[in-house]
């Protein structure tokens, strides 16, 4: 069907359709991925909720560039009105009742303070506008546990969080965000299920990095986390 006059909220099209539960023959995923962000979030939303999620979010849509020629009904839901979301709203107080969600997508900004990529603007491209203080330590960790105790608040019991992040580096320091994300996430009762490894073409490269003693990072991680004491 046709996509909403406002926002991200998608008709299942018919060959998208697939049994409830799962596959009729059980197909694994990788640990590695080296393909792009909405193949494998449908191979997400296919292998790890128990049944076909009805109910999805995408708690930071932005351009809703993970959806795109996707068939699955998809509510999206942003803070800039800019984006056209379903929904206008700050993920750490969202206007949904309790429990009433199967799946929450979050995928938050990586890098704070970001510059200028040399071949191409991550700050556009991304959303990645905000700042972050001194205060903070010049990271965003201080925004996880206000998002997964909403996150937790309103889905389903076995309900699933799938969560994009990315490690960086930051006054020479190694910042160990999908930790952070992990820690954060388990604090509040969800389970950690599972870790993919996303792997992009090239690294994040900041024309004020001279020297950096570290590796580049080159990969992200998707992690996947069940609203239950355990993931099988």
């Amino acid at each position: 069907m046709v996509e909403a006059s406002q926002g991200l909220l998608f008709a299942v099209a018919p060959n998208t359709l697939r049994a409830h539960g799962r596959e009729a023959e059980y197909t694994p995923l990788p640990s590695v991925w080296d393909g792009d962000d909405a193949s494998l979030l449908d191979r997400l939303l296919d292998f790890y909720p128990r049944k076909r999620p009805r109910r999805i979010l995408d708690a930071t849509v932005n351009g809703g560039r993970f959806w795109r020629g996707s068939g699955r009904a998809v509510i999206g839901m942003d803070i800039e009105a800019k984006h056209r979301p379903t929904i206008v709203g700050d993920n750490t107080a969202m206007p949904f009742r309790d429990g009433s969600l199967d799946v929450v997508v979050y995928d938050p900004p990586h890098i704070p303070n970001q510059g200028r990529d040399i071949l191409k603007d991550f700050n556009v491209r991304f959303g990645l506008i905000l700042k972050s203080s001194k205060e903070n330590g010049y990271t965003f960790t201080h925004t996880y546990p206000p998002f997964v105790r909403e996150a937790y608040r309103i889905l389903k019991p076995e309900g699933i969080l799938l969560c994009k992040i990315t490690d960086y580096i930051h006054d020479h320091q190694y910042q160990w965000a999908h930790v952070d994300f992990i820690q954060a996430a388990r604090a509040v009762g969800f389970t950690a299920c599972d870790c993919i490894v996303k792997t992009r073409k090239g690294p994040i490269i900041d024309p004020k990095w001279k020297i950096a003693h570290h590796s580049r990072r080159q990969h992200c991680y998707w992690l996947i986390f069940r609203k239950s004491d355990k993931c099988e």
